[in-house]
């Protein structure tokens, strides 16, 4: 007589257990990729800082290509400002779409200011330059693997969320697609290339 009902409980208390460890795994999977995009964050920093040093740099040297300068400058701006407000919420697909595309513009940009560079041996020569050229070649670098940690850890939260029963488990408590890190345009996908 007791039987029945000592299964229904354990039945009950079973099914209990699994959406809880299906929860918490989703949670600490999200907090995962979270934490991912907090050290594409600090690459990111990093890289914007640097970027105004760079430019001032070459003001001196480049008089005559201010327009180039300023794109740079702007778009650094628009992609430092996403990156902000990114950092405060790294689950925002439609954020992290915004930044794709910024970082895609930055780096044509930054592309074209090196280009540029290219026509000025003194500028080359110059050690400011060179050792923040070399910085920012480190802080690629970095921001590439930071970016593939991430990439990384949104597919696995992605797969988890997706798959039979988490999925079931994703919809009831409202656990969002993650957009993975993608620069938008095709020539932007190559790292800047720092060559003096």
């Amino acid at each position: 007589m007791f039987l029945p009902l000592i299964i229904l409980i354990g039945v009950v208390l079973v099914f209990f257990l699994v959406v809880i460890s299906m929860y918490n795994s989703l949670v600490k999977l999200r907090n995962r990729f979270k934490n991912a995009y907090s050290q594409i964050d600090v690459q990111l920093v990093r890289r914007y800082d640097l970027i105004p040093n760079l430019v001032e740099t070459a003001k001196g040297y480049m008089k005559h290509e201010q327009d180039t300068l300023q794109k740079v400058i702007e778009a650094r701006n628009q992609a430092q400002k996403i990156q902000v407000n990114l950092a405060q919420n790294p689950t925002d697909s439609g954020a992290m779409e915004q930044l794709s595309k910024a970082e895609g513009l930055l780096s044509k940009s930054m592309g074209s200011f090196f280009a540029l560079a290219e026509n000025y041996p003194d500028l080359k020569a110059n050690s400011t330059m060179m050792t923040l050229m070399e910085e920012l070649t480190s802080t690629e670098n970095k921001v590439s693997f930071a970016r593939q940690a991430y990439n990384d850890a949104v597919m696995e939260y992605n797969n988890s969320r997706e798959v039979f029963p988490s999925s079931v488990i994703a919809g009831m408590f409202n656990f969002s697609e993650a957009r993975q890190f993608e620069v938008e345009e095709p020539k932007a996908r190559e790292s800047i290339k720092v060559k003096f």
